[in-house]
């Protein structure tokens, strides 16, 4: 990660044109954004192509940033980026009935490898509503901090902490 002086320089340099100030904005966040727009979508040509529309959206929108967390106003972009692509998809009902599908608990007569353990926790998070799939992702996938949920959902922070944790809480009912 850039240290915090650092990226001010990147992002001074971003508003001013400057091209390698950008690249450096992309090989910083790319691989989070992407592992975001994935877990979201579960697809990774989609995520592919959500991440380029990002970048180029940063690009446009980088004269808007008034300081603040810098992560908290990305990821906040990602996120409209992705209800758009919901929206304009009409995706949004299809993911539902999709991970529904998936709710049948297996038999667990033998352990679960990880790897196995990792496809079912990605088909149950995808059953979520997307509200809450969308914050245990940008805590746990994107390691955004609670408080910069919060900030960019405009919501107090007990509210955010609050609907993490009964997602949680679901997501563990679901996974038994």
């Amino acid at each position: 990660m850039v240290e915090s002086n650092s990226l001010a320089e990147v992002i001074t340099g971003c508003k001013g044109g400057d091209a390698e100030c950008f690249s450096q904005i992309v090989d910083i966040y790319a691989s989070r954004l992407y592992g975001y727009f994935y877990r979201l979508s579960g697809d990774s040509s989609v995520s592919d192509d959500l991440l380029s529309e990002l970048f180029v959206k940063l690009v446009e929108k980088i004269g808007s940033y008034k300081g603040g967390s810098f992560e908290s106003w990305l990821f906040r972009i990602a996120t409209n980026i992705f209800h758009d692509y919901l929206r304009g998809k009409q995706r949004r009902k299809k993911l539902l009935e999709a991970g529904k599908e998936h709710l049948k608990p297996k038999p667990t007569e033998e352990k679960m490898s990880d790897a196995e353990m990792l496809d079912r926790l990605q088909i149950q998070l995808k059953s979520l509503d997307i509200d809450t799939r969308e914050l245990i992702i940008l805590r746990f996938y994107s390691q955004l901090s609670f408080k910069e949920i919060a900030e960019m959902r405009a919501e107090p922070i007990g509210t955010t902490l609050a609907k993490i944790h009964r997602g949680l809480k679901k997501l563990r009912e679901m996974m038994e």
